[in-house]
């Protein structure tokens, strides 16, 4: 007979019986709350990564301040783009959808010119002025910085538009005649006629100026001029200058001050000039409209 064995143990259970039943298969793990590894080695990689961009900035401010002898005028002269250059842009633009590129190009060019005779007559003088701005379908202007000091003053700025503008329209006329092409006829022509309207002598336009040194007692001629013209042509400009115009017109029937009286002094000299200068320049272009005249059929525009 065999002796006993020792006595049979209990299944073997596992320390810590599971609070949860076994996931289904397929279905992933719960998020586990284990901590991150350290991720210093992507760390150094990235700043390694960096190497190469840093260099290249470092370069680029380097040489950019070898070149900051052209870069800061090109900022300062950006300003004058923005201005000049971009309302001009703008109102060729306009102007290009009734009238043509090209018409509208060379028309804008014909205005910048005669706001440059201004320029260039005011920093003759020594006048601080801002650089030309256009408004569309009403020319373009410069700001004086600083009022002229007299009238023979105001006069000089006034009429150096006028002669600039007829030089560039006389120089259209003359690539008309070297190439035939009408478009420069045509130019000529409005250009011809613009600073013929300018010269009026009225409120803020170039006449209006210049009468200062001539006469103030013109402006109630050119009022008249620009009222027959705003019945007979009913336009929103021309009702606009005849209503900017008044004031200086209704000044001539009041007192003036002592520093009224001392800003029309001219001597007559001063006087004399001008006058050649206004009614010469108002008879050259009387004439050279009828000379640069192309009926409709002909011209092509």
């Amino acid at each position: 007979m065999r002796p006993p064995g020792p006595p049979a143990l209990p299944p073997e259970e596992p320390p810590f019986p599971p609070d949860e039943p076994p996931l289904p298969p397929g279905v992933p793990p719960p998020f586990s709350f284990e901590p991150q590894r350290s991720n210093a080695g992507g760390w150094k990689q990235f700043k390694k990564a960096l190497g190469p961009v840093f260099v290249v900035v470092v370069l680029l401010a380097k040489f950019g301040a070898k070149l900051k002898f052209l870069i800061l005028p090109i900022l300062k002269f950006f300003p004058l783009l923005l201005k000049t250059g971009g309302s001009m842009l703008v109102t060729m633009w306009l102007y290009a959808m009734s009238m043509g590129w090209r018409f509208a190009a060379g028309f804008v060019l014909l205005i910048l010119v005669h706001e440059c005779g201004h320029l260039v007559a005011a920093k003759r003088i020594g006048l601080k002025v801002g650089a030309p701005v256009f408004i569309p379908f009403m020319g373009a202007f410069i700001a004086l910085k600083e009022a002229p000091r007299n009238a023979w003053i105001e006069a000089q700025v006034g009429i150096g538009g006028p002669l600039l503008g007829t030089l560039g329209a006389a120089v259209c006329d003359v690539i008309y005649l070297a190439t035939g092409n009408p478009l420069f006829r045509v130019l000529a022509y409005t250009g011809f006629f613009l600073n013929l309207f300018n010269l009026a002598p009225v409120g803020f336009l170039d006449g209006g100026r210049i009468a200062t040194a001539l006469s103030p007692w013109l402006w109630v001629i050119g009022i008249a001029v620009i009222g027959f013209m705003t019945v007979t042509h009913p336009n929103f400009i021309l009702i606009l200058i005849l209503v900017m115009s008044l004031p200086r017109v209704f000044s001539l029937f009041r007192k003036r001050t002592d520093e009224e009286q001392r800003y029309f002094e001219v001597t007559p000299s001063q006087r004399a000039i001008m006058a050649v200068l206004y009614f010469g320049l108002v008879t050259f272009l009387v004439v050279a409209m009828r000379f640069t005249y192309l009926p409709p059929t002909s011209s092509g525009y």
